[in-house]
C-alpha cells in the first residue's frame, strides 16, 4: 500500500477536526487522536468494511479500547463515509448528539462496542476475536469462507495497565486467537505525567509470555512501517498480535509530550498556531475537497468487498442450503412463544439445588437453541454449566461450545459482551456470586449496549456453608439489582429456574441468575406467573392480614410460615419475588393486585441485606434479613442460627400485624 501527500493531509484532516470538535465542547482528549491519526487511519484504510453498510456481516471489527480518544473515531468514520455527520462532531459532548464523550455501541454509524472503562476494549475484542473463530468453525466450507473477518483494536498505555487486559490478553493467549490485532499507542502520558512514576515493565515481553507475536514501530508517524506491521500481523497464524507504535502524544503541537494535552483542550491560539505551522487553511470543521474525492474514490473499493462476500453467499445458499437456513437462525431472535410452549423445558422437577436445575436447564436448551455458547471462571462443576456432548472450545479444537475461562471474572464478563456484539452465538458465563465483584463493570456495560448476557451466578447465600464469609454474599443482590436496564432472578425452585431462563433469553439486557448452592423442594405453586418477577403465590380468602415477600430458597420458608400463621387465625398472602426489575415493568393494576395498598402489615425474607425491600414492605414492615457477614460452619446451621427459619417469620408477621 502507497502512502502520498494526501494520505499525510488526511491525517491532518483527522488531528484538526478532532482539534476543533474538542476545543469547540471545551472538553475531551486531544493528545492521543492527533498522534494515533497514523496508525488509526493507516488500519482502517486496509480494513474490510463497507461505510454504506456498517453491518455487513462479513466486516472486519474495530474496537477503541481507549475510548477518551473517541473524536479520533468520529472523525474517522465521518471521512470514511459513515453515517457521521459533521453537525454531530460539532456537537461532540453535548446532550443527544451521535458523537458523546465516550464511544457509545451503535451499529447504525458502525461503533462496534462501548468503550472509555480501561482495558475492556481490548477484553470485549477478545470476545469476538472468540466469536469468529466459533462461528468459523460452524459454517465455513472449502471455498466458501463465510466468517473470515479480523478484529482490531486501537488501544493505550491506561488499557495496558488495567489488569483485565492482562487477563483477557492471557486468555486470547491461550486460545491462540490469531485473527486479533491490537495496536498499543505507546505516547508514555497519563493524566498525572510519565508513566514511568508508575509503569515501567517491558510490556512487549509481557505479550510474549501469554503468548501473543509482538512487533515494535519506532515511529508513529512512520504510515509504511505501521502497514507492514499489520501485514505481518495479518501472516501470523498462531497468535495473536500486539503491534507497539512508539508516539509522541499531541505531536506538533505546543503541548506535544504535556500531560496536559491528554484531557484539556489545546485552547484556541494554540489551535491557531498549529494550523499556521502546517499550512491550514481551511475553515474550523471543513473537509479540504481534496481529502472528500480521496475518500470518495475509494468507497467503490469498500463497497465491493460486500459485493463479493454477497456473491459467495448467495453461491453457499445453493451449495449449502442447510447451513445457509442456519445462519438466518443463528442470526434471529430467540422465538419466546417458542420456549414458553416448551413442553419438556417447562416439565423440569425435583427436590434439587438451583444450580443443579440450571445445569439441567442449560442442557435443555442447547437442543433447542444450539447456538448457545459459554462457560465458567474455572467453576464448571460447581456452577454446573457444562453442556454434555458439546465439547471445549480451544486452541486446538474451534468446534466446541464449552469454554474454559479459567480464573478471570472480569475478563469472562467483557469477553461475552464480545460474543454478543458479534453476532451469531447466545453468550453465558458463570460463577460463584460473591465473585460477581469481580465482573461487575463488565456487566454494567453489558447494561449499558443491552446485550443479554447470561450470568449464572451460583452459591448464593450463608448457606454456602464451611467456605466462611469470604465466600458467602450479603450485599451482592443488592448490588446486581442497583444496576439499571438489568435483571436479577432468583429462582425458588425448578419451575422458576426455567423461568428465569426463558427471561434472559427473551429480554434485550443482561439478566444474573441467583442460584443456591443447597438443594430446594418443590414447590407445586410456582407457575410461569414467575416471568411477571412477583406473583401471588398463595392466597386467603378474603383481605389478608399480612403480606410475606421472598425470594429463591427463602420461599420455602415463607411457604413454612404460612401454616403457622393459619393455624394461629392469621391470614397470609404469599408473594413469590424472584425479579423485582420484572415486576417493576408489569402495569400498575397488575403490581397493585399483588401488593395492595390497603394491607400495610408486610414482610419480606431474603438470606442477604435488606437494601432495597423497604420499598415493598414500606415503614410499616419489617424484612427478616442478613446486615451482616456470615460465619464458616454448615449451611442448614447458618441458617438457622441467623434466623431464616419459619418461626422467626411467624415472629416478625406479629410485630408488624401489632
Amino acid at each position: 500500500m502507497n502512502f502520498n501527500q494526501i494520505d499525510k493531509k488526511v491525517i491532518e484532516t483527522i488531528r484538526v477536526l478532532s482539534m476543533d470538535a474538542i476545543q469547540k465542547a471545551n472538553s475531551g482528549h486531544p493528545g492521543f487522536p492527533i498522534d494515533a491519526a497514523p496508525m488509526a487511519y493507516t488500519l482502517w484504510k486496509q480494513m474490510r468494511h463497507n461505510p454504506l453498510n456498517p453491518t455487513w456481516s462479513g466486516r472486519d471489527r474495530f474496537v477503541l479500547s481507549a475510548g477518551h480518544a473517541s473524536m479520533l473515531e468520529y472523525s474517522l468514520l465521518h471521512l470514511f463515509g459513515y453515517k457521521l455527520s459533521m453537525d454531530d462532531i460539532k456537537s461532540f459532548r453535548q446532550f443527544g448528539s451521535n458523537a458523546p464523550g465516550h464511544p457509545e455501541v451503535s451499529r447504525e454509524f458502525g461503533i462496534e462496542s462501548s468503550s472509555g472503562p480501561l482495558g475492556q476494549g481490548i477484553a470485549t475484542a477478545v470476545g469476538m476475536a472468540m466469536a469468529e473463530a466459533k462461528m468459523a468453525s460452524i459454517f465455513n466450507r472449502d471455498g466458501f469462507n463465510v466468517v473470515d473477518n479480523y478484529t482490531y483494536v486501537i488501544m493505550g498505555d491506561g488499557c495496558v495497565m488495567e489488569g483485565i487486559s492482562g487477563e483477557a490478553a492471557s486468555l486470547a493467549g491461550t486460545l491462540g486467537l490469531s485473527k486479533l490485532i491490537a495496536l498499543y499507542d505507546r505516547n508514555s502520558i497519563t493524566i498525572e505525567g510519565n508513566i514511568d512514576i508508575a509503569f515501567r515493565e517491558n510490556v512487549g515481553a509481557r505479550y510474549e509470555a501469554y503468548g501473543w507475536h509482538v512487533q515494535e514501530v519506532k515511529d508513529g508517524e512512520n504510515m509504511a512501517a505501521i502497514y507492514e506491521a499489520i501485514q505481518n500481523a495479518k501472516s501470523e497464524k498462531d497468535k495473536p498480535s500486539l503491534i507497539i507504535v512508539n508516539t509522541k502524544i499531541a505531536v506538533g503541537t505546543a503541548k506535544e509530550g504535556l500531560a496536559s494535552a491528554h484531557g484539556e483542550p489545546l485552547g484556541e491560539e494554540n489551535i491557531k498556531n498549529y494550523k499556521a505551522s502546517i499550512g491550514w487553511n481551511e475553515d474550523a470543521f471543513t473537509v479540504p475537497e481534496d481529502v472528500k474525492k480521496h475518500f470518495a474514490d475509494m468507497l467503490p473499493t469498500y463497497k465491493a468487498y460486500e459485493d463479493e462476500w454477497n456473491e459467495m453467499f448467495a453461491r453457499y445458499k445453493v451449495e449449502y442450503p442447510e447451513l445457509a437456513k442456519m445462519w438466518e437462525e443463528y442470526h434471529n431472535p430467540v422465538d419466546a412463544q417458542m420456549l414458553m410452549d416448551n413442553e419438556d423445558l417447562w416439565s423440569l422437577s425435583g427436590n434439587m439445588a438451583t444450580r443443579a436445575a440450571s445445569g439441567k436447564v442449560i442442557n435443555k436448551l442447547a437442543n433447542i437453541l444450539p447456538n448457545l455458547f459459554g462457560g465458567s471462571a474455572d467453576l464448571g462443576p460447581s456452577n454446573k454449566t457444562v453442556m454434555d456432548g458439546r465439547g471445549w472450545f480451544s486452541k486446538e479444537d474451534r468446534t466446541g461450545y464449552n469454554v474454559h475461562f479459567g480464573i478471570r471474572e472480569f475478563a469472562m464478563a467483557a469477553a461475552c459482551n464480545g460474543i454478543m456484539l458479534y453476532g451469531g452465538l447466545h453468550a453465558y458465563c458463570a460463577t460463584f456470586m460473591v465473585f460477581s465483584d469481580y465482573l461487575k463493570p463488565a456487566l454494567r456495560l453489558s447494561a449499558l449496549m443491552e446485550l443479554p448476557v447470561i450470568y449464572v451466578l451460583t452459591h448464593d447465600s450463608i448457606a454456602v456453608g464451611e467456605d466462611g464469609p469470604t465466600h458467602q454474599p450479603i450485599e451482592q443482590l443488592a448490588m446486581l439489582r442497583s444496576i439499571p436496564n438489568s435483571l436479577t432472578f432468583r429462582p425458588a425452585d425448578c419451575t422458576e429456574t426455567v423461568a428465569g431462563y426463558v427471561t434472559a433469553l427473551t429480554h434485550n439486557m443482561p439478566t444474573a441468575l441467583i442460584l443456591s448452592r443447597q438443594n430446594l423442594p418443590v414447590n407445586e405453586m410456582t407457575s410461569k406467573e414467575a416471568l411477571k418477577g412477583g406473583y401471588i403465590l398463595k392466597d386467603t380468602d378474603g383481605t389478608p392480614d399480612v403480606i410475606i415477600m421472598a425470594s429463591g430458597s427463602e420461599v420455602s420458608i415463607m411457604c413454612e410460615a404460612y401454616d403457622i400463621l393459619a393455624s394461629k387465625g392469621i391470614k397470609a398472602r404469599l408473594v413469590s419475588m424472584p425479579c423485582t426489575e420484572l415486576f417493576e415493568m408489569q402495569s400498575e393494576d397488575y403490581k397493585k393486585s399483588v401488593l395492595p395498598d390497603s394491607v400495610r402489615a408486610r414482610v419480606a425474607v431474603e438470606a442477604a441485606s435488606d437494601f432495597g425491600w423497604y420499598k415493598y414492605v414500606g415503614l410499616d414492615g419489617e424484612v427478616v434479613s442478613i446486615n451482616h457477614f456470615g460465619a464458616s460452619a454448615p449451611g442448614g446451621f447458618l441458617l438457622k442460627h441467623f434466623g431464616f427459619t419459619a418461626e422467626n417469620v411467624v415472629a416478625a408477621v406479629e410485630r408488624v400485624i401489632k
